[in-house]
């Protein structure tokens, strides 16, 4: 059982209309954020970050994005926020040998050395405690310029909060969610753990 029940989709009128980001991202609301709204004020607080952060302001894209966010929630555990972000990634028109191979995103052709420079930064970036070093920094300052860093990061750093939210809570998956994990990442051990009811 999750900890707190996430509340109907019309509990809250303005999350609701804020909440319709989420149809393009994932195709549904998300139950972390139905959750949320117990304190409305926290949802729409966070409904807005999370607009700001994944808004595709060039080079960083809205796929790369979420794969970025894959590698952060693999780090940190959470097999809800792997299920979503690597939807999100397929929803986003990522590559097919990227969703498939983002395990080997070090040495698969799929990867640019400017993706991986990415990923590694979401590895170490997510690492608690964290591993950002100057060889890290490095890499990515060679492919990548100070707001496309920016943009990665506040990636990375929505998920920190994400990952902890969902597995404390014990968020439940959605089924669509659930059918892009066990397409993607059940052959890599995702089994959605304590988010399948």
């Amino acid at each position: 059982m999750p900890l707190v029940d996430p509340l109907p989709p019309d509990h809250d009128q303005d999350v609701r209309e804020l909440a319709s980001f989420f149809n393009e991202t994932l195709g549904f609301c998300p139950n972390s954020v139905l959750t949320m709204q117990r304190r409305p004020a926290i949802a729409r607080a966070f409904i807005n970050l999370n607009k700001a952060v994944m808004e595709n302001q060039g080079r960083v894209t809205s796929d790369l994005k979420r794969l970025i966010g894959y590698v952060a929630s693999l780090n940190a555990g959470c097999q809800y926020c792997q299920a979503h972000t690597i939807r999100a990634a397929e929803r986003y028109g990522a590559d097919a040998d990227k969703l498939n191979f983002i395990w080997e995103y070090k040495q698969h052709p799929a990867f640019s050395p400017a993706e991986r420079a990415a990923l590694d930064f979401a590895l170490a970036a997510s690492a608690i405690p964290n591993a950002v070093d100057n060889s890290i920094a490095d890499a990515l300052k060679a492919h990548w310029n100070e707001g496309e860093i920016v943009e990665m990061l506040g990636v990375i750093a929505l998920f920190g909060y994400l990952n902890r939210w969902n597995d404390s809570m014990g968020t439940s998956l959605e089924a669509p969610a659930k059918e892009s994990g066990e397409l993607y990442l059940a052959s890599h051990g995702w089994t959605g753990g304590k988010h399948i009811r």
